[in-house]
């Protein structure tokens, strides 16, 4: 909730830094409550399902907010496909054969991903790029994530492949 209230905010205020800092503030409350029901036991399957879907939500609302006020739609079309393509391509998996949900040390993974997309946020006003960069530290970054985001699904694809080589 808290990160759609921030990239609705960021429609009308534009200003990057504000929705790197909401954005760091509103995934930080959303990994708690993770820990507080792990704390009280009331984990469900359903429960870290919800969270699942609710986490890729999250980071489409955040690409689209930013595209739509820079205008940068390709390189925030190619970081989002990214982002879903790594989560994905796990899940995928998870139904062809059982997956350990901790042996997957992949590149960008969400917590990287939104670490770089907050740095990135927090630092666009502060750090200007030449022209040849694109301007703006932004724009660098959502092209690192585009690149860096496909590059661990890549990651993954060949991981699954091998993994289904091997399963009987």
């Amino acid at each position: 909730g808290l990160v759609l209230v921030s990239c609705a905010a960021y429609l009308l205020h534009r200003d990057s830094l504000w929705l790197g800092v909401s954005l760091a503030i509103s995934v930080s409350f959303d990994a708690l409550d993770g820990a507080l029901a792990r704390a009280q036991g009331t984990v469900t399957k359903f429960g870290g399902y919800l969270d699942a879907v609710v986490d890729r939500y999250q980071e489409i609302a955040a690409f689209l907010a930013i595209a739509w006020v820079t205008g940068w739609w390709l390189v925030c079309f190619l970081a989002v496909t990214g982002a879903t393509l790594t989560s994905y391509n796990k899940a995928r998996l998870a139904i062809e054969m059982p997956v350990d949900n901790k042996a997957w040390p992949d590149l960008m993974e969400r917590p990287q991903r939104l670490a770089l997309l907050v740095a990135g946020l927090a630092l666009d006003n502060f750090l200007p790029l030449p022209a040849m960069l694109g301007g703006r530290l932004l724009f660098l970054v959502l092209w690192a994530l585009a690149v860096l985001t496909h590059a661990t699904a890549i990651q993954r694809f060949f991981r699954a492949r091998r993994k289904l080589a091997r399963a009987p």
